[in-house]
């Protein structure tokens, strides 16, 4: 089951454990700069405003009825991440694409998890999911653009432009196994992540997709569970549209969040950007169908566009390391 809860997506699983639930929200951004150079992970701005699509079922297109879920609304060129929050600790596997192509292994979209290739996120190990996996420990950032356009990375990968938004699927660990991991030791989870809430334009499309922005030193984990503790039986899954910020009030009656900060106006203000460390963790190694794929500033440059307004380039001052041990939240618990 899914529900849009305080513009999230809680995911819970009560026919196999009542621990089983997982929220996953989409969160605002800065947009780092295209320049070649690898950038630490910016923050949340907080959490886009999401509806349900059938509330709104005669103002979208028709493919976002058929497809139902929700949406959201995204300006051109903006950026955003995913969030994984699993209160109780409970592991997921999360499949993640864009535009139906595979936000890890590049592949277009296919029922069920694979190991080889992994084609999933373990959560909680991953708490978060910036871009598209180009190489071990680099990804290209989320970047919205108008489907249609060509910059896409449905669009790049496919020649088409059917899809778009984000497509979310999630699959728990058999309650057996967690029934053994909570046996051999207390279990808790430190959030932590709280933190952070981290030319010619085209013409103007409701109907917004994903494209590769600059690059990001970001791990994707390997699972290290053997594949058959996951449930694969079970799942939950949940179209995300993005809708263009420029009609999202036309359909709603509301208002669009304001542009975020300029990455350069971020740094300048002395805020912190993030490093995530995980040394007892193995990174995949990237989707080597994404090395070919070309950035939105690169392809803008082929096409004579200027898609990507203030891509200055800034030097991030203040880094805050987040321990995945802790988080640099969790308070130890001595002798009394």
């Amino acid at each position: 089951m899914v529900e849009l809860r305080r513009d999230g997506l809680e995911f819970s699983f009560p026919d196999v454990h009542p621990d089983a639930r997982l929220r996953v929200e989409l969160q605002r951004t800065l947009r780092i700069p295209d320049d070649g150079e690898s950038y630490p992970l910016p923050p949340g701005l907080g959490t886009f405003p999401m509806r349900h699509v059938d509330d709104f079922g005669e103002l979208v297109p028709e493919a976002w009825v058929r497809h139902g879920g929700v949406m959201l609304p995204m300006y051109q060129s903006e950026a955003l991440w995913i969030r994984f929050v699993s209160p109780d600790g409970y592991p997921f596997a999360v499949k993640v694409a864009t535009g139906k192509v595979n936000a890890v292994t590049g592949e277009d979209w296919s029922d069920g998890l694979h190991r080889d290739p992994q084609d999933y996120l373990t959560v909680p190990e991953q708490p978060w999911l910036d871009g598209y996996a180009v190489e071990e420990g680099t990804i290209r950032q989320f970047v919205a653009m108008p489907l249609g356009a060509g910059y896409s990375v449905e669009e790049q990968m496919t020649g088409a432009a059917e899809h778009g938004g984000i497509q979310l699927v999630v699959h728990p660990l058999k309650a057996a196994v967690w029934k053994r991991m909570q046996r051999k030791r207390p279990f808790h989870v430190s959030d932590g992540i709280e933190a952070f809430s981290a030319a010619p334009a085209p013409a103007l499309s409701m109907d917004m997709g994903l494209a590769p922005g600059g690059r990001m030193t970001q791990h994707i984990y390997d699972d290290e569970r053997p594949f058959e503790e996951w449930d694969t039986r079970q799942r939950s899954r949940c179209f995300v549209h993005l809708a263009n910020a420029l009609v999202w009030q036309a359909i709603t009656g509301q208002h669009p969040p304001y542009p975020p900060l300029t990455a350069e106006a971020y740094t300048r203000a002395g805020f912190p950007w993030f490093e995530y460390y995980d040394a007892d963790r193995k990174a995949l190694r990237g989707a080597t169908r994404f090395r070919s794929l070309k950035s939105v500033l690169e392809l803008g440059k082929q096409k004579g566009e200027v898609p990507l307004p203030e891509n200055t380039t800034t030097d991030p001052g203040n880094v805050v390391r987040i321990d995945a041990r802790g988080s640099g939240f969790e308070v130890r618990e001595g002798r009394f």
